[in-house]
């Protein structure tokens, strides 16, 4: 069957669709991300797929979110000794903008704060801030390793500092706290770059895209939910590995449209029981498989090994959370030392297992067998309908 979890991914084996095909999306309701489509979204059909009991009691799940966001958010102390090294680092990069001086290994355009700790979503023990620096110049490895150079000596003139040259740019480190520094050139740049000279292309692609995505959260993600829906997420990401994969944009993109996209009619932001569920269950339908907004987005990553996983684990949570057991998902309690994604467990005398693959990875000689096998069906299908 096409469509469904594993649908559409060519050269792969698919063993059978799970359940029917969603009804489409309002189209006036809707608004898509990145172009892809969306799964089923309980939340835009509640009148045509009324409750036939009573709504539960969320209280107790708004609690333990919000104490699981207090648990893992860092404490004042840590953000400050991130912030006093990011100030510090700041301040010599914006001097050589204005005031080089003798320094000519490259020209420094722009810095710009970007990722976890700019955006006040990182977790506890996190400590670690990121810039990116655009250059006027070309970004050669001397030239990185110069600019890091000239950094740390400014640092060590007050403190003791490690710096360490990457594949990205360079690493500033003290006892405390480190602050990346990721390297980008002027877009006109980038076609003359030389990868036996020059920082990767990809790379340096890829640190424009953290200076947009930057950009897109400082413009739409003011409300506090989205901020705590992000934190619980990565939190999440951290202990489940069918969930490791998903890229930090990935999950900002999907808290936003979780808590902010809803057909209410002021559009009002949910609250964070709603948009926690609605994450689960978005994810669960298949928002990270081929087609569908969550892959949709330039730069995903995601195998359709790593797509069938998160989708998997994605449905696994959200039978654990229909019975009750979103203190285990959050990781407030443990499951009697089982691993609920890996192991049957059990609640209230409903067993909750964990899935078998969708998506199996193709052998030597078997690249046309989904096509083969789905125009078979069609035909068989074609035939009882005449």
């Amino acid at each position: 069957m096409r469509g469904g979890r594993g649908g559409g991914v060519g050269g792969g084996k698919i063993r059978r669709n799970r359940g029917p095909v969603p009804p489409p999306h309002p189209v006036g309701n809707m608004r898509l991300l990145n172009g892809g489509k969306l799964p089923f979204d309980l939340t835009f059909f509640e009148e045509i797929f009324p409750r036939v009991t009573p709504a539960p009691d969320d209280s107790i799940l708004s609690t333990a979110l919000l104490k699981r966001n207090g648990d893992i958010a860092p404490t004042t102390e840590e953000i400050q000794t991130v912030q006093n090294l990011v100030t510090r680092i700041q301040s010599i990069l914006e001097t050589l903008i204005l005031t080089p001086g003798t320094f000519d290994a490259c020209q420094v355009d722009e810095v710009r704060q970007v990722g976890s700790f700019k955006q006040g979503t990182i977790l506890a023990g996190h400590k670690t801030a990121d810039f990116v620096v655009i250059l006027k110049t070309l970004p050669t490895r001397e030239a990185v390793e110069a600019l890091c150079n000239r950094v740390a000596d400014e640092l060590r003139q007050t403190e003791c500092v490690r710096s360490t040259v990457t594949s990205r740019g360079f690493d500033l480190s003290n006892v405390q706290a480190t602050v990346r520094v990721l390297i980008t050139t002027v877009p006109h740049n980038i076609r003359k770059l030389d990868a036996d000279i020059h920082l990767d292309s990809k790379i340096v692609n890829e640190h424009w895209q953290a200076i947009r995505h930057s950009r897109w959260f400082e413009e739409n993600c003011h409300n506090s939910t989205v901020k705590v829906l992000i934190r619980l997420l990565r939190d999440m990401r951290q202990r489940y590995p069918g969930f490791q994969p998903i890229s930090t944009w990935m999950l900002d993109l999907l808290a936003h449209y979780a808590v902010m996209n809803n057909p209410g009619p002021n559009r009002q932001a949910l609250p964070i029981n709603v948009a926690f569920r609605r994450t689960i269950a978005l994810m669960a339908t298949g928002m990270y498989l081929p087609g569908y907004a969550g892959t949709s987005m330039r730069g995903h990553n995601l195998t359709y090994e790593d797509q069938d996983l998160a989708t998997a684990t994605a449905q696994t949570l959200l039978r654990v959370l229909a019975q009750g057991g979103f203190r285990v998902i959050l990781g407030l309690e443990t499951c009697k030392g089982l691993d609920i994604i890996g192991s049957s467990s059990v609640w209230d005398a409903v067993v909750v297992s964990p899935l078998e693959k969708v998506y199996e990875k193709p052998v030597d000689g078997e690249q046309d067998k989904i096509d083969d096998d789905q125009d078979a069906e069609e035909e068989d299908e074609s035939t009882m309908e005449a």
